[in-house]
């Protein structure tokens, strides 16, 4: 059996503008200078709020959320990922993560991005959603 590749990836089947990485929109990670670390701490937070559906853990400590950076600003650009593309969710979660952002004082623009690289594994989550899942 031969696989190939047609170039389209999961955003191509989700309804609405086209997002993630190949997105023509020009909401670029703010430089190492404009970052706001304390904003960075807020919209963390704001992330743990949000929790898979299937299991009691939250998507941070579940090591799904890949990049989160801030500008002074106020606009917040965060890659995440799933724990598989076939996950049942995969059209809501990154919308939850995005309005749990909006809700953080200082937010003037938030933008989440599908990512597949690197693929998750369960080597990612914290130690703690480890335990509460009875991975120890």
């Amino acid at each position: 059996m031969t696989l190939i590749d047609d170039g389209k990836t999961l955003f191509d089947f989700m309804p609405g503008p086209k997002r993630g990485p190949e997105s023509d929109d020009p909401f670029d990670r703010p430089a190492i200078d404009d970052r706001d670390v304390d904003l960075e701490e807020a919209v963390i937070a704001a992330c743990r709020t949000v929790r898979d559906p299937e299991i009691p853990v939250n998507l941070v400590d579940l090591g799904l959320i890949y990049a989160l950076t801030a500008d002074r600003a106020g606009k917040v650009l965060v890659d995440m990922t799933l724990t598989t593309p076939s996950f049942p969710v995969a059209g809501s979660l990154p919308g939850e993560i995005e309005a749990a952002i909006r809700t953080v004082p200082g937010v003037t623009d938030a933008k989440v991005r599908l990512v597949w690289s690197p693929p998750w594994d369960k080597s990612m989550m914290t130690d703690e959603a480890k335990l509460e899942l009875g991975l120890f």
